[in-house]
């Protein structure tokens, strides 16, 4: 048996997945608690958590140690990591986790590194048959003397951070000079969805739940809906198949003239996952539930088709007390962690 209780890293403003992650435990385990971490005491997660630890950025040599603590610290078995910055130095260290009695709910090594870079990502899918857009690099964009519509964002970016759609010509030649280590894609026209996959510790696919993102800010998901597309859930099962999976995956995609097209591949929980659990797709629970070892049954295609997400913002207001929610370990952050 498994120790009760769950650190989501890198909680910032995750706050629907500690709640969805709270209300599971709630259900399997008496007095279970969520621990949130992260090098912010301002971040809103962290006071929605049950508690909460500040712990180095995730480039530390010590982030591994800090993390171990922590769940020593607070009983728990589970980690849930949530930024794709971290989940190759976590999925490294597996062994230790494992020795330590903790599971980690994400993906291999290998799985992470493919996914983390964007190139690597479209080549991988490419070779086995799976429709990814066109991805070069820079060098290979000035060889080919590709020109406009095109779509640049940073290799191993994320939240849409540095990512610009391309018009001009001066455009491209700005951006490949703009933005650090880029990769460029070719223009996807059509409607973007993103596929919330749930995979076994197997590797085998429990759920997938396509979500048109109708409004995005901020690379989430701020009004979107459930759409049950046998093709684009087939398309997240055929992804399941060719890269290992644990646990939440989210599949980006868009639907060119009838068919999906992946951008991107994220082995963590989606930012508008609160749709897909609200749908009746229940990632939290069943992440708890395949840790401790429980055997789950394939569950795809149910959840409520076409239920309709409309985000908005809240505000917690905190004041400089605050800052001590999260209990500092011997790894104390500097500023550069900040």
């Amino acid at each position: 048996m498994i120790r009760p209780n769950v650190v989501v890293t890198a909680a910032s403003r995750r706050v629907a997945l500690v709640r969805a992650l709270q209300g599971a435990l709630a259900r399997l385990t008496p007095h279970g608690r969520v621990v949130a971490t992260d090098i912010d005491a301002f971040s809103p997660a962290v006071h929605i958590a049950d508690a909460a630890e500040a712990v180095p950025r995730s480039d530390h040599p010590d982030y591994v140690t800090a993390l171990l603590e922590v769940c020593d610290a607070h009983d728990a078995g589970i980690l849930v990591p949530t930024i794709d910055d971290e989940l190759e130095t976590i999925a490294a260290a597996a062994d230790r986790f494992a020795a330590a009695g903790v599971v980690v709910m994400g993906p291999g090594v290998e799985t992470a590194r493919v996914c983390r870079d964007k190139l690597r990502t479209a080549a991988h899918l490419q070779r086995h048959g799976i429709r990814v857009a066109a991805t070069w690099s820079p060098a290979q964009v000035r060889d080919l003397e590709l020109g406009p519509p095109l779509f640049i964002k940073p290799r191993c970016g994320r939240g849409s951070v540095g990512a610009f759609p391309i018009r001009t010509r001066d455009q491209l030649r700005f951006f490949l000079q703009y933005v650090a280590d880029p990769v460029v894609q070719e223009y996807l026209e059509g409607p973007e969805f993103t596929i919330d996959l749930f995979c076994d510790m197997h590797g085998r696919p429990i759920s997938a739940v396509p979500r048109e993102r109708l409004v995005i800010r901020a690379g989430v998901t701020d009004r979107g809906r459930t759409v049950r597309s046998r093709d684009l859930m087939d398309l997240a099962v055929r992804c399941a198949a060719v890269l290992p999976f644990r646990g939440a995956v989210n599949v980006q995609c868009r639907v060119v003239d009838g068919t999906p097209v992946i951008f991107e591949i994220n082995p963590r929980f989606s930012g508008g996952i609160q749709l897909t659990v609200a749908a009746g797709a229940d990632f939290a629970e069943w992440t708890i539930r395949v840790a401790r070892g429980e055997s789950l049954r394939p569950h795809l295609g149910e959840f409520t088709d076409a239920l309709r997400m409309s985000s908005y913002e809240t505000s917690l207001f905190l004041t400089a007390a605050a800052a001590q929610v999260l209990s500092r370990r011997d790894h104390a952050m500097t500023g550069e962690d900040r």
